[in-house]
């Protein structure tokens, strides 16, 4: 039966934070992955657009196992969020806590897979020479050139586990409807299934056409980066990615606020290129898992935190939808000093009690 935890404030201190640090250490000393690139040849889009050669970049840990019957059994496959790239799950907050010797998906055992989206990183994308002439992408496409990197790049014909978090977590929901016999479990962090609306659509549409509106972006065609797109965009992940506990800690004062914004957006938007990030926003456009949750049969532990701007936990949308999930399970984390918004996907030492009781709990 579907089931949804609230972790009241008590419950937190007393249960999570204990396990969380103590069970599975953390540690800074993360592996050197693999690099390289998988290029998919006449890639067709669900615009009717076409490729010749779509790139799509990765990076994994590890070696892949097989039974007998060839089926391959320790693959872990980590989707990123909008802007992301597989590089991310590096940092020590996240490699550093899982990926360890002895830690939850320890590479001396997994075949660990990050990629690059179609959009992101360093695969294929709009800043590599077609800007607004690129295939109009959606998560359709995406998800459809992951299982292609899988399948026909790696070899690997079914997944341990599938963990993605923000964009990724919505892709996540989808594989779970798309191929339902793939993976063993599903670890959605950050996001809802249902169709991109209310608030959530709305500051998505503000960028998109807050890019498309700066004079500078010549439909498309600048060939230096147009400055109050960025500023926009910039602004709008600031807002979107904040935690308000967490920053009027950070800075209590007008100056300490000041210089954050400052710092943040001279780092974000060094970063940033617009026909990318215009890309990467809309891709969500036509996302909506919700008519077919019921498709999904692996077992799904799905993660939110409370002071999550993208995703405010007074919708109500998440303990609805995970009702239709034969396996599911819905945890939402309340607001605390270890809490840190929409980022806290990213935070494994948060909520990697969880994945290890998900683990545990579809082990074959």
């Amino acid at each position: 039966m579907p089931r949804f935890v609230v972790l009241t404030g008590a419950f937190w201190l007393c249960f999570l934070a204990p396990v969380a640090f103590a069970q599975q250490p953390t540690s800074t000393q993360v592996p050197t992955p693999n690099e390289a690139d998988f290029a998919l040849h006449d890639f067709h889009f669900k615009s009717g657009e076409t490729l010749p050669e779509l790139r799509l970049h990765y990076y994994t840990f590890g070696n892949l196992a097989r039974d007998l019957n060839g089926r391959t059994t320790n693959a872990v496959l980590i989707l990123h969020g909008t802007s992301g790239s597989g590089r991310q799950f590096l940092a020590p907050q996240f490699a550093g806590v899982l990926f360890g010797p002895g830690q939850l998906l320890d590479v001396s055992h997994y075949f660990v897979i990050l990629p690059d989206n179609i959009g992101h990183g360093k695969s294929s994308k709009p800043s590599d020479g077609l800007r607004a002439h690129f295939p109009q992408y959606e998560y359709d496409d995406m998800v459809k050139a992951q299982n292609e990197l899988l399948e026909k790049g790696l070899g690997v014909n079914h997944l341990r586990l599938i963990l993605g978090t923000s964009m990724g977590c919505m892709h996540s929901w989808m594989w779970g409807e798309t191929y339902p016999d793939f993976m063993d479990a599903l670890m959605p962090l950050a996001c809802l299934p249902v169709e991109i609306a209310g608030r959530n659509r709305i500051w998505r549409k503000m960028i998109i056409e807050g890019i498309r509106q700066d004079p500078e972006w010549k439909n498309g065609d600048y060939t230096t980066e147009p400055r109050m797109a960025l500023q926009i965009s910039t602004d709008f992940l600031l807002i979107a990615g904040s935690a308000p506990l967490v920053m009027q800690k950070n800075s209590p004062t007008r100056e300490q606020a000041d210089k954050y914004l400052d710092d943040s957006v001279k780092r974000v938007s060094t970063s940033l290129d617009a026909n990318d990030f215009l890309y990467a926003v809309s891709a969500s456009r036509n996302y909506n898992p919700s008519p077919q949750l019921n498709l999904i049969t692996a077992p799904l532990t799905f993660i939110n935190s409370a002071d999550d701007f993208i995703n405010p936990p007074e919708l109500g949308i998440a303990e609805r939808e995970i009702r239709k999930v034969k396996n599911g399970r819905f945890i939402l984390l309340p607001i605390s000093d270890r809490t840190h918004g929409h980022g806290t996907h990213t935070d494994a030492a948060v909520w990697q009690q969880y994945l290890k009781q998900l683990l545990e709990g579809s082990q074959h």
